[in-house]
Formats: C-alpha cells, structure tokens, sequence
C-alpha cells in the first residue's frame, strides 16, 4: 500500500543566510529539542524527508530537513566549484549555527549520506553523530574519482556519473519532460519497480543513448503518490538540474580539497542503513565489510531485505523506527 503523505502545514519554513546565497530548510519539532539535519540526495529535495519529520519531532527532536544548495528554494550558484564537499560541508555547519543547535545530529541519504559523513569528518566540533542512509561512508583517498567511473562499463557502456560530467549534456536529456524523467529515475531503483536482474543495468548508458533509454515503463513505485512526484517535479521545472548535477562534477575537486583527510574514519556514534536491493550496497559491499575500521563509532547497521534506493520513502515506518531507536541511545548532547 501507499503510504499517504503525512499532513505538512504545521512545517516551518526558513530562509538561512549562508556562504552561497539563502538556504532554505524545513522544520518541525520543539525548538528547544536536539537537533536533528537531515540531508537529501538526489535528485531530490527536502520533501524526501516528509515521513521522518513528524515522527522525529513527535520524538523530542528539533527536525530540520535542508534543500541542499543548487535544489528547491535555496541558492544555485553557476560555479561547478561552489558544488565542493567542504562547501557543503559549511552550509550545514551554517544552519546549525543559525538554529542554535550545536552539536547536531547529521543524518543523510545518497549524495546527502556523503555530505552527513563528511560533516562528521572534517567538522566533528559542529556534529556529534551521523547517520547514513543507502550510500555507505569510504574514507578520502584513493585514485581520482573520475578515473574510477570511466573503468566501469568496460569501454562498451558508460557510467551514470560519467555521464553527468558533461555541462549541458543529462540537461539536455531531463528538462524537456522533467516530471516523466524523475518518474523513471525513481522507479528504476525502486523495489517494487526496478528493472529485472537480466534487463540492461539502468546506472549505464549505451553508446549514443541516453539513461532514460532503460527505465522501466510499468507504472511508478507505490512509494510515489501523483501529489508526491508534482512536488519533486515542480521544483526541478523552476530550478533546473544544473545545480544538482554539478555535485558530481565537482567530485575530482573533492578528491583534492580532501587529500589531508585520506583514509580517515568517522569516530562519531554512527548508524548506517541500507536496502538490500539497492545498488548502492551491493557494489559497496566492502566499504560496509570495512566499517569496524572506518566507523569505529557504528551503533547499527542494518540491511533492510527487498528493499530499493529511496529507503525512508519506500520503508519509512522501519527507518523511523531505527532512526529514534538509535537517536534515543546517543550520548546526551
């Protein structure tokens, strides 16, 4: 069954001064409760965190989801640079401070699972744990992340991230049906709706083809409601993808801007969780085999069976259900 949406309008919006511009986050919960950032992925926004809000707030807990710069209502810089991990990095630090809740809790999905453990890493002073949803944290270092993407495919295909290097060229593929694009992107890593195991890979990309090519066409996920998919829709039509996608043409910066940081856990109390369907665990299994060492801190971690990418949308009642469990167990701030 569908999980309604959960009844939003006692959300408060704000609009926060930071490095790049405003940025825009959403909360709800007690102001004098603990706080808790919650970091979306992509191509997503705030509104992914819409089942965890209420349930956290109900908790005790300050929620605050943020629309990462280049998303929703806050700020797009032009710059790939300004698309950075440490800037980044400084936007969240810049909404706790304006909410008065350091040290905070970081909780993070896909690309926002890496911007959360980055968080923790680099500003330990601002984040006293991490929580980390369907992408698990590897430390810095490493070859160039852009040479690591290229290898994949063998020469015959080209990786999803590969793809999106070029300025101009996934844009080229999404906005003329921005709203028919997401459906697919969504439903491809979906349980419910994902390609077969023996269906070309939809990370990949055919030589002269594009990744809609390999959507499934059979309907959308049950977790994404028509009035769901118009809000994730409505705000890329206004926005644009440049700003999200420069996220991932900035990584080869990161892997310099990071280079002090190689091999470095992640010592905070920590939880990781993941669907065991979703390609994000499957092809970094080993980065999950590696946490005793590179989250030492780990309380919980936890594959959630026949399950996809968009985890706190697709299964939010067990994830809120980890989430406070675990929350309740950490150190008092």
């Amino acid at each position: 069954m569908p999980h309604p949406s959960p009844h939003l309008t006692d959300l408060t919006h704000h609009l926060i001064p930071g490095p790049a511009g405003r940025i825009h986050v959403v909360e709800q919960g007690p102001t004098h409760g603990p706080l808790v950032l919650l970091v979306h992925g992509f191509p997503e926004s705030w509104y992914s965190w819409r089942h965890q809000l209420p349930v956290l707030a109900a908790a005790g807990y300050r929620a605050v989801a943020v629309d990462v710069r280049g998303y929703g209502r806050s700020s797009k810089p032009a710059a790939v640079d300004a698309y950075r991990m440490l800037d980044l990095v400084e936007d969240q630090v810049t909404v706790v401070d304006a909410l008065g809740g350091r040290p905070a809790v970081v909780v993070g999905h896909d690309w926002g699972a890496n911007i959360a453990a980055h968080c923790a890493l680099v500003r330990p002073d601002a984040f006293r744990a991490v929580g980390l949803l369907s992408v698990p944290y590897a430390p810095p270092g490493g070859p160039r992340p852009s040479e690591i993407f290229a290898r994949l495919g063998g020469g015959k295909e080209e990786f999803y991230v590969s793809y999106f290097q070029e300025p101009g060229r996934a844009e080229r593929e999404i906005e003329p049906d921005v709203r028919g694009w997401l459906a697919g992107f969504y439903a491809a890593l979906s349980a419910d709706t994902m390609p077969a195991p023996d269906a070309p890979d939809p990370h990949f990309v055919s030589p002269g083809g594009t990744l809609r090519d390999r959507f499934p066409t059979g309907g959308r996920p049950a977790w994404l409601g028509e009035a769901d998919l118009d809000v994730y829709a409505g705000e890329f039509e206004r926005t644009g993808l440049t700003g999200a996608l420069n996220r991932y043409r900035a990584m080869d910066r990161d892997w310099k801007d990071l280079a002090d940081y190689t091999g470095a856990p992640v010592t905070q109390p920590s939880l990781f969780l993941g669907g065991s369907l979703d390609a994000s665990t499957t092809w970094l299994a080993d980065a999950i085999d590696a946490f005793p060492t590179t989250l030492p801190g780990l309380r919980s971690s936890r594959l959630l069976d026949g399950c996809g990418h968009w985890i706190q949308q697709e299964r939010p009642d067990e994830v809120n259900r980890h989430l406070t469990d675990w929350l309740a167990a950490l150190p008092a701030a």
